[in-house]
């Protein structure tokens, strides 16, 4: 595994890790997360494709955005990104702040994006939600970050989550607090920046998520799934938030049949 970093504007920078030749997949982690959290996907994945996971603004070695910055601008960094990597359309992939990330870019720049995955994504939340959501990023903008709450929320107490879950304790530890309270504002308040947006999808979009994860729900995935033109909703079962570390065969095989799937000037003509 490469770790590289990429020149961008305003004298910042992104750091990702590379590993593998192909088609370029790129994948954008969740709040408080880091590249490497990417890593079951990452090992998998590599094997068939170049896969570039890059750190958030703000998270890993990445550069932050403005702290009043929103989901607008991380969609305008990741566009950014994608462009300075100049690998022609990409495979995107985002898990949970990052799939907000990842269907920015699918609906404002369409001819980036050959294929979209959204890794329990957020879509249209009820106002007790939001509000619970809301209530987190002001408590980290004061300075305040709890762990032990998401790290209950998100895995169960079977030896493969605990092993899991270390991980992520270790990188939310080690995360900037600044970077985190910015990109969990973002956040809080961008489940409908984009929503609109997802009838526009034209290219293959893979909307997967866990039955048991109570914020991205599978009736989220499903609305997204059927909002795009050719969305595909998939549910595993007995899993939470982090699906893509709890659940990683099951994750990597739903990509890889996405990744398979016909682009979009492909399923266009069939359609004709």
């Amino acid at each position: 595994m490469i770790s590289r970093t990429l020149p961008l504007s305003n004298n910042r920078a992104a750091h990702y890790l590379e590993q593998g030749a192909g088609e370029p997949l790129v994948l954008i982690h969740g709040v408080g997360m880091q590249a490497q959290a990417w890593y079951p996907q990452i090992e998998d994945l590599s094997r068939d494709f170049r896969v570039i996971s890059v750190d958030m603004p703000g998270h890993g070695d990445s550069d932050a955005l403005d702290a009043n910055a929103g989901l607008q601008q991380f969609v305008a960094w990741a566009i950014e990104f994608i462009e300075a990597l100049n690998a022609g359309p990409v495979n995107l992939a985002g898990h949970s702040m990052g799939s907000l990330i990842a269907a920015g870019v699918a609906v404002t720049r369409p001819d980036l994006v050959k294929r979209v995955a959204v890794l329990n994504g957020v879509y249209r939340r009820t106002q007790q939600a939001r509000d619970a959501v809301l209530q987190r990023a002001a408590e980290l903008r004061s300075g305040t970050i709890d762990i032990d709450t998401p790290l209950k929320r998100w895995f169960n107490a079977d030896e493969a989550q605990r092993l899991a879950a270390q991980k992520v304790e270790t990188w939310l530890k080690s995360v900037n607090i600044a970077g985190y309270a910015t990109a969990y504002t973002a956040f809080a308040r961008g489940d409908e920046v984009y929503a609109d947006g997802w009838h526009t999808i034209a290219c293959p979009a893979l909307v997967l998520t866990g039955s048991d994860d109570p914020n991205s729900t599978p009736e989220m995935a499903r609305q997204m799934a059927a909002a795009a033109h050719h969305g595909q909703a998939v549910v595993i079962d007995d899993e939470r938030h982090m699906v893509n570390l709890t659940a990683p065969e099951a994750v990597n095989l739903a990509l890889r049949a996405w990744l398979q799937t016909a682009p979009v000037a492909e399923l266009t003509k069939s359609e004709v």
